[in-house]
């Protein structure tokens, strides 16, 4: 069951130019347990006083068992969006209200295809990096690869680009690959990609018996990308969808 709770700002930075970081803990000390995966929605009323919210994936990175103590999110920049106002002005001890956790677009430890295709763009990449520990340990007794393909127009909106480098130079199993749509990155790298996320998949050839993918960003992206996985022959059960909408 969700619980609902109020969140201190405790830090924050830029990932990228219109991207925020934010790091909360809550106000009444305790920790939040949560799947990696799942997400939290923050509560707040327009200027006419309608009560709204607004969802936003944990990407803290934990063990994917404990409780965590810092709540970690990244939020977009929308023109004119309530959000925006909202968790673009929180300074260090500002609160805002919450709840959750929700949602099931987490690893299934039952999976018994071997390789995860981890498709994002934008801010959908923050449950990959949730997960990240729980990779890690999926993938050392090997026979099984994590594949996660991140798009991006251009280099300085890869977000936490440095995290899945070194995550990916430390597990034999897990690839990270690129995809920018406008501008190369200044120095190039073997594992970059120009292009759409979706136009990366004929090269690693989605098989219904080795695949699982997971699907989390801009909506183009992910019908793109899931008429493109089920032409490859992936059933829908092995294509998880979760779809990242900008509201105002």
């Amino acid at each position: 069951m969700a619980d609902h709770f109020t969140l201190r700002l405790v830090d924050s930075r830029m990932l990228a130019p219109t991207v925020r970081h934010l790091v909360f803990e809550r106000a009444d000390g305790q920790p939040l347990a949560f799947v990696p995966g799942q997400f939290l929605q923050v509560h707040f009323h327009y200027a006419d006083g309608t009560a709204t919210k607004r969802s936003y994936s944990v990407a803290t990175v934990g063990d994917g068992r404990s409780p965590v103590q810092r709540i970690e999110i990244a939020v977009s920049y929308v023109e004119g969006g309530a959000a925006t106002a909202l968790l673009g002005g929180l300074a260090t001890g500002d609160t805002i209200e919450a709840s959750g956790p929700y949602g099931r677009f987490c690893l299934q430890a039952g999976d018994a295809h071997p390789r995860y295709l981890l498709l994002a763009t934008g801010t959908g990449v923050t449950p990959y990096r949730a997960m990240l520990p729980q990779l890690a340990e999926w993938l050392a007794p090997g026979g099984r690869e994590a594949v996660l393909i991140y798009g991006a127009r251009k280099e300085a909106e890869l977000l936490y680009d440095e995290e899945f480098t070194a995550f990916a130079a430390g597990h034999p199993g897990f690839t990270y690959l690129s995809c920018l749509s406008r501008e190369a990155r200044a120095v190039p790298r073997a594992t970059d990609r120009m292009g759409h996320v979706q136009t990366a998949l004929p090269d690693l050839a989605p098989a219904a018996g080795r695949d699982i993918a997971y699907l989390c960003g801009n909506p183009n992206m992910v019908d793109a990308a899931f008429a493109a996985l089920k032409e490859f022959g992936l059933p829908v059960p092995q294509i998880r969808r979760e779809k990242y909408i900008s509201s105002r």
